[in-house]
């Protein structure tokens, strides 16, 4: 049975400037659509007349004419959307059927029901258990002080990184957009008004610091505050537990058959999805959640990806996972909650800041999944699969896809067990096939041992929250 997608209206988002509404078929555009429409049905129609007049008695048919060309060999293959609630059928194992549907389009995300068998997920839940899960996410700790005080940045330039739209003034909406890349506390617009009136930043009580009120603080206090609070794990960013699983050579089969699946799925070549993070597996009990989030993040020319800067040696201040495209894995039918959530999904427009409107946010998936654009329901053996970048037009990774922001809902009844297989790819080609001509050299050189540590190396640092 397929997953249940619940779909609803997004938020209003912003429109043109001067607050006109946008045009949705405007004159101009319907004269240009009407001009195209009839030079269609001109082709068309000479289209017709030359195969009519091909069928005489004229001269026989020349050789016919190029295919298309396919997919250069350093390309990567995407699937086709086509549109919300297509089906297509999908090879993945002998003799039996597949189905995929698209849930969206923007992010490209589809659902393949009876990915794995109730056998197979029992046999992920039993191996990660035997391994040991740990939380995904620890508390907070003074560590985290400690680097911010080693960051170079000045109090202006902190405002400024904070004040999205540059009107000299901090909304509790700006600041809680950039919170979420702190220390791993999720913090509300109550938590905020909170920590404002312990540390007097906000003396007239309107929420909102201008840039004189802002230079009056002492950064510090903020910092002393936050740990001095006590912090529960339904405070955190994330409420799970969970553990990866080696699925190379030498691997169980099960894991094995499932990689071979995922290539088969993503159509990407096996010395991409087999030098990629092993498969993660994740436990969420009663009251356990994951706030809307990326899998990845942009990448800038200061910026690295996790699994080719051991390779490649280059130094860069700033690093991220380069998850291509995400695989996840229901393994159990949950009770209660426990949704996977796209919130702005085939949304018109995207504004980051549009996201938090009226003390709503709607990244927060402890409260407010019900308002999210697209819901995905729990389905054991069914996996859900997007893309996590959208296409260069090259036939590469191009620029991150803002509309794969995703959470797991709050899970009110029971637990929750899902795994992830997520395929890394570095949207810089030459460090790519740096990369993986490494990793080949390493195989060629060692045994089933030395493969397995060669991911677990090169794989360490990437097992972070982004």
């Amino acid at each position: 049975m397929a997953a249940e997608a619940a779909r609803a209206e997004g938020p209003p988002l912003p429109g043109p400037p001067g607050g006109r509404p946008r045009q949705i078929c405007s004159r101009p555009y319907f004269v240009v659509l009407m001009v195209f429409a009839h030079l269609y049905v001109l082709n068309v129609l000479g289209l017709l007349l030359f195969v009519h007049l091909s069928a005489g008695d004229g001269p026989g048919p020349g050789p016919p004419p190029p295919s298309e060309p396919g997919p250069r060999g350093d390309a990567l293959p995407r699937r086709e959307g086509i549109k919300v609630g297509h089906k297509q059928k999908v090879e993945l194992v002998p003799n039996k059927v597949h189905f995929m549907k698209t849930l969206s389009l923007k992010p490209l995300l589809f659902e393949i029901p009876d990915f794995l068998t109730e056998e197979e997920c029992k046999l992920i839940i039993h191996l990660a258990q035997l391994k040991g899960l740990q939380k995904s996410q620890i508390l907070p700790t003074e560590d985290y002080e400690e680097a911010m005080e080693m960051i170079e940045i000045s109090q202006m330039d902190i405002f400024n990184l904070l004040d999205h739209n540059q009107d000299g003034q901090l909304q509790l909406r700006e600041v809680l957009t950039h919170t979420r890349l702190g220390n791993g506390r999720w913090m509300t617009p109550q938590s905020i008004r909170e920590m404002y009136t312990a540390v007097k930043a906000d003396p007239d009580g309107n929420g909102v610091l201008s840039l004189e009120e802002f230079k009056q603080l002492n950064i510090r206090d903020f910092h002393k505050y936050m740990g001095s609070q006590k912090v529960k794990m339904s405070d955190l960013v994330r409420n799970s537990q969970h553990t990866w699983l080696y699925q190379g050579e030498g691997a169980h089969q099960v894991m094995r058959s499932i990689q071979q699946r995922v290539m088969h799925l993503t159509r990407l070549p096996p010395e991409i999805v087999e030098h990629s993070e092993p498969l993660q597996v994740v436990r969420y009990d009663q009251g356990g959640h994951y706030h809307a989030h990326m899998d990845s993040g942009p990448v800038f020319q200061e910026t690295a990806c996790s699994h080719t800067k051991l390779i490649t040696n280059e130094s860069v201040p700033f690093e991220t996972s380069c998850r291509y495209a995400t695989v996840l894995f229901y393994l159990n039918n949950v009770t209660g909650g426990g949704e996977t959530i796209f919130p702005i999904a085939d949304n018109r427009t995207y504004e980051e800041m549009s996201l938090i409107q009226n003390d709503v946010d709607l990244r927060d998936t402890r409260k407010n999944c019900d308002k999210g654009n697209l819901r995905v329901k729990p389905q054991q053996g069914t996996a859900v699969f997007w893309y996590n970048y959208l296409s260069d037009g090259e036939g590469w990774v191009g620029d991150l896809d803002e509309y794969s922001l995703h959470g797991g809902c709050l899970v009110t009844q029971g637990t929750k067990w899902i795994a992830n297989n997520w395929i890394n790819v570095d949207p810089n080609k030459r460090r790519q096939l740096q990369f993986q001509q490494e990793m080949a050299r390493y195989a060629k050189e060692g045994d089933e041992a030395q493969n397995e540590w060669t991911v677990d190396k090169s794989y360490r640092n990437v097992h972070v929250e982004l």
